[in-house]
């Protein structure tokens, strides 16, 4: 079955808005942004387990505005996917604005990528090397909101930091100035990958900031979540990893529960989500239960079908009617 596609669909919750949520006092819980992992289905998984906000993977504003194809293979969305903020990688004021218009209509806003260290993008001018254009980010910001009639439309910006803290600060007020939303903070500069994440330095930030601010870096269960939450004093927390191995985090699971992986099963199925992408993901999540000897088998199966006999066999898990 194919999931409805974003001619046909709109967000139909707008009563779930972002910035309500941030002013809310309580922990708001997100998916990250992240390429090829949180699109539709797994959006829709997580959300059954306590996720409170989602994001798309990241998309290139300008194959997206000159694209039909590009649009049906990028985004995908339904009724249920709300709320729901989509990222996009852009370094054109315009083609980003004209994205934004397109997508309007089926999500709560969009989040420029201003954080992905990859080179190919910092190569294009997107992602971590915006940290160094605040007048650029500034100009996307500003022609979104003149081009976009909707006020309750949010933009965003997700962020790495600078060596020098003060040059983000000097970054993120002037982002605030000009109207965004709110900002999330990955705790690493574009140099570091596995280093510890520099929560000291998100906490500075939301305190230098009147706007929500977002923490993000290395939280892997719902009470980590909630420990950087209070120690940054920031208004939510946005996880990738730690829900592509636990979708189930969110809603107080240490590892991820058999009834997660039926949910996702059953949800990919329906949604006609390509194998290699449903596999990977079970690959994730089934990382932490099973032994070594059985993720050699299970990561080299080669079918769905194969893979609902080996869930069935091993673990009691019957889908008849998607057989």
């Amino acid at each position: 079955m194919k999931c409805d596609s974003i001619q046909t669909t709109k967000c139909q919750e707008r009563k779930k808005d972002p910035i309500e949520m941030f002013h809310s006092g309580q922990l708001v819980k997100i998916c990250a942004p992240m390429v090829r992992y949180s699109k539709l289905a797994f959006r829709t998984l997580v959300r059954k387990y306590c996720c409170d906000l989602c994001y798309t993977p990241m998309i290139v504003a300008a194959d997206f505005v000159r694209s039909i194809k590009a649009r049906d293979s990028e985004f995908t969305t339904n009724q249920g996917d709300c709320p729901l903020i989509v990222q996009f990688a852009a370094n054109d004021a315009r083609l980003l604005s004209d994205a934004a218009r397109i997508v309007c209509p089926y999500a709560n806003g969009i989040d420029i990528n201003c954080g992905c260290p990859q080179r190919w993008a910092m190569a294009e001018g997107y992602g971590a090397c915006l940290i160094n254009k605040p007048e650029l980010v500034r100009d996307m910001v500003k022609q979104v909101r003149n081009q976009v009639e909707n006020p309750k439309f949010s933009v965003s910006i997700k962020i790495r930091i600078h060596d020098d803290l003060t040059r983000t600060i000097d970054l993120c007020r002037k982002a605030e100035a000009t109207g965004v939303s709110w900002i999330t903070v990955h705790g690493r500069t574009v140099e570091e990958r596995h280093q510890p994440v520099h929560y000291d330095a998100i906490k500075i930030i939301k305190e230098n900031m009147s706007i929500p601010v977002i923490a993000n870096g290395d939280i892997r269960s719902l009470k980590e979540a909630e420990n950087v939450w209070q120690i940054t004093g920031t208004d939510g927390v946005m996880v990738a990893r730690g829900l592509l191995a636990n979708p189930a985090m969110f809603a107080g699971y240490e590892k991820t529960p058999l009834k997660c992986i039926w949910d996702w099963v059953d949800i990919a199925l329906e949604l006609g989500t390509p194998y290699m992408c449903f596999h990977q993901h079970l690959m994730y999540m089934m990382e932490k239960i099973t032994s070594k000897q059985e993720r050699r088998v299970f990561n080299a199966l080669s079918s769905a079908s194969a893979v609902l006999d080996y869930l069935t066999e091993h673990y009691g898990i019957l889908l008849p009617k998607l057989y």
